[in-house]
């Protein structure tokens, strides 16, 4: 067992906890535990996984922190859908890490305890030097000093920094003169008062002139002044801030008609979404069988995070309360919905008879073939169903995705027609 290099276990339900068994695997690369039931803390014979590069744990019970895998040397990581808690270790960031779908704890992580090596950084030129001789790293180290980048950087600096106050210097004298041209205008005689008659005559033609003047004057002066202290100070780009309209994005409600599942709950009905419970696959997810502790059967669609990021948790919830709204005889119903930790579900009603496309292209013994009438109703029923999302709903819905594997069928054939208003209110949907 020494020599084992690769070890895959998935998809197998494996129950209960791992035992502390992995001491004795040195050249373990590979080891992948997915889609199991397996739970309680990770063993700490996992820190003796010296040449672990890839592990892969999602989909199953682990609880705990994942602190005993902080300084194996691993490229891939994924622990998504799992109980882990605590934060992760700072030497697992830098890596290919897929860990949603857990407890993970906020804030600031604790500091590392006293003798806890530092987190790894991927050097490759500590690589190469790795090979050479104390000495040859020594003269390197000697010749290290301020580049030929370094004084090009400075010297650039120096010019912008040389240009800024050069800018403002001229500024400044500008407004100086500016002002003092002001006052050399304000500072001027008037002319005397005559007493003849012959001088107020005089008198009337200089003060003729000098209103000539002083519009000329003031229409120079206007142009010169600057500005009032308010529009000074006032941002050029507050007229056409004011100017943008403000798009206040309203309070998103959780919708009351449905039930809101837990993703605890969905993983427990589907086995860790199993394979052997798999349905489907459509265009936005794929379906799984889920069977709940009660007894009751339901179909979960798990929505692919390509299709629905897991940042849009606001724009999902609108989605699930606009699905909730639909109700007619010959469309799926919407029992229920998850949004956690980054995972979008839906829960539909399970339909034991499957789909038209399972009537029209699966070979099947126990099928028999469609009558013409069987054939006349669910086309009827589709018709139905369109005619309802199209004109009787007080918001238009358009289905976009009408296919034979959309069409499910009851005990007595009649359709329902499913994945009623995704392709509408998903984002993604158009690209």
């Amino acid at each position: 067992m020494k020599t084992l290099k690769y070890l895959n276990i998935a998809h197998n339900q494996l129950q209960g906890q791992l035992n502390d068994m992995f001491g004795q695997l040195p050249s373990l690369s590979t080891l992948d535990l997915s889609f199991n039931t397996l739970s309680g803390n990770l063993p700490q014979s996992f820190s003796s996984l010296s040449s672990l590069s890839s592990l892969y744990l999602q989909n199953n019970q682990f609880s705990g922190t994942i602190d005993v895998l902080a300084n194996l040397p691993l490229d891939n990581l994924n622990i998504a859908n799992n109980r882990f808690t605590g934060w992760v270790p700072e030497q697992l960031k830098n890596i290919n890490l897929q860990k949603d779908g857990n407890s993970w704890s906020s804030g600031p992580a604790p500091p590392p305890p006293p003798g806890t090596p530092p987190a790894r950084k991927n050097n490759p030129k500590h690589k190469s030097d790795s090979n050479k001789s104390p000495s040859e790293s020594e003269g390197g180290s000697k010749k290290s000093g301020i580049g030929g980048g370094g004084i090009a950087g400075i010297l650039i600096s120096l010019f912008v920094v040389g240009g800024i106050v050069a800018f403002f210097l001229v500024k400044r004298r500008r407004s100086r003169r500016s002002s003092t041209d002001i006052e050399k205008l304000d500072n001027q005689p008037f002319a005397p008062l005559a007493a003849s008659s012959n001088e107020v005559q005089e008198l009337k033609l200089v003060q003729s002139s000098s209103s000539i003047d002083t519009k000329t004057f003031d229409t120079a002066v206007s142009i010169n002044l600057r500005p009032p202290p308010i529009d000074r100070h006032k941002s050029f780009d507050e007229e056409d801030f004011s100017k943008k309209s403000i798009v206040v994005k309203k309070a998103v409600k959780a919708p009351t008609n449905v039930t809101s599942y837990s993703i605890a709950d969905l993983q427990m009905a589907t086995g860790s979404f199993n394979v052997e419970n798999l349905l489907g696959e459509g265009t936005f997810g794929r379906v799984y069988r889920a069977q709940f502790a009660d007894g009751k059967v339901l179909a979960v669609k798990k929505i692919d995070s390509s299709a629905l990021p897991s940042e849009m948790c606001d724009d999902f919830i609108e989605m699930v309360s606009n699905i909730s709204q639909l109700h007619h005889p010959n469309i799926m119903e919407l029992v229920g919905y998850c949004s956690e930790y980054g995972q979008h579900l839906l829960v539909y009603e399970f339909r034991k008879n499957g789909s038209l496309h399972d009537f029209l292209h699966l070979s099947d013994e126990d099928n028999k073939p469609l009558i013409w009438n069987s054939r006349v109703k669910i086309a009827l029923g589709t018709a139905r169903a369109l005619e309802y999302l199209h004109e009787v709903c007080s918001l238009s819905v358009v289905h976009k995705n009408i296919k034979s594997a959309n069409i499910l069928l009851d005990n007595e054939l009649n359709p329902q027609l499913s994945d009623c208003g995704l392709a509408s209110n998903m984002p993604n949907a158009d690209e």
